[in-house]
């Protein structure tokens, strides 16, 4: 079971991060996506997209400036996701431990680039030589094959021994370090919303923002509940802002 589900992470990491299907990357690549589908094989939906949509709620708002990623969802996902429903960790924690993989992602990604560029220079010699075939396989064969090794290896390899570890590490942890990562674990999620908020500009709904989450967090609504309420005054806002741009158009 664990070395299926090893290789299952593996793939899935590749197919979200190869950009093979690059109109799919988006969804492929994403840690809800993940979620369901670990979901699925370890009997727990509920918890592996609670888990998934609560580690993609901390990278809502950070933009690939350049196509340079500042944090990798997907490697953060998919070795936290599986690891968390093997290990019954909590959301948070689960979270917590997701946040160094997805800054290692990074680190990968930074090794595909490098090795594109080798592959860059050898099809610049075959279109001297009008090589059409090589010059596909410099852009497309090499590089993917490369691209799967940086992908599968590094998260079978970790999925694979890493339930074991973490529950190794756990134990061994002091109780005040498990609650750490169980704080921060709640806060990254609503920092990763903040952060989209600030992003698109609209630094005036940011109260808006507070208000859902501690409503949440303290009046106990549940998730409907906070997205009726959401919806309720998105519409009022929307009927407000047209009569007001009706009153400055009259």
């Amino acid at each position: 079971m664990n070395i299926m589900v090893a290789v299952l992470c593996g793939l899935l990491y590749f197919l979200g991060t190869s950009r093979i299907f690059y109109g799919l990357t988006a969804g492929l690549g994403s840690p809800i996506f993940y979620g369901l589908i670990l979901g699925l094989i370890y009997g727990n939906v509920e918890q592996g997209l609670i888990i998934g949509a609560t580690i993609q709620l901390m990278y809502l708002g950070l933009i690939a400036t350049g196509g340079n990623i500042p944090a990798d969802s997907a490697l953060a996902g998919i070795i936290a996701i599986p690891i968390a429903l093997q290990s019954n960790l909590s959301t948070e924690l689960a979270v917590g431990i997701a946040v160094p993989f997805g800054v290692l992602g990074v680190f990968l990604d930074q090794l595909r680039r490098t090795t594109n560029a080798y592959w860059i220079s050898k099809a610049e010699k075959y279109a001297e030589e009008i090589d059409y075939k090589k010059i596909f396989h410099c852009a497309i064969t090499y590089p993917t094959i490369v691209v799967f090794f940086l992908r599968f290896v590094p998260v079978f390899v970790i999925t694979l021994i890493g339930a074991d570890a973490v529950t190794y590490l756990l134990d061994a942890l002091p109780k005040w370090v498990i609650n750490g990562f169980n704080v921060a674990g709640g806060i990254l999620p609503a920092m990763g919303f903040a952060i989209i908020l600030l992003t698109i500009g609209k630094k005036e709904i940011m109260a808006y923002f507070f208000i859902g989450f501690f409503a949440v967090a303290y009046l106990g609504i549940n998730t409907m509940g906070a997205a009726v309420f959401g919806t309720c005054i998105a519409v009022l806002i929307m009927f407000n802002s047209i009569n007001q741009n009706k009153k400055g158009a009259v």
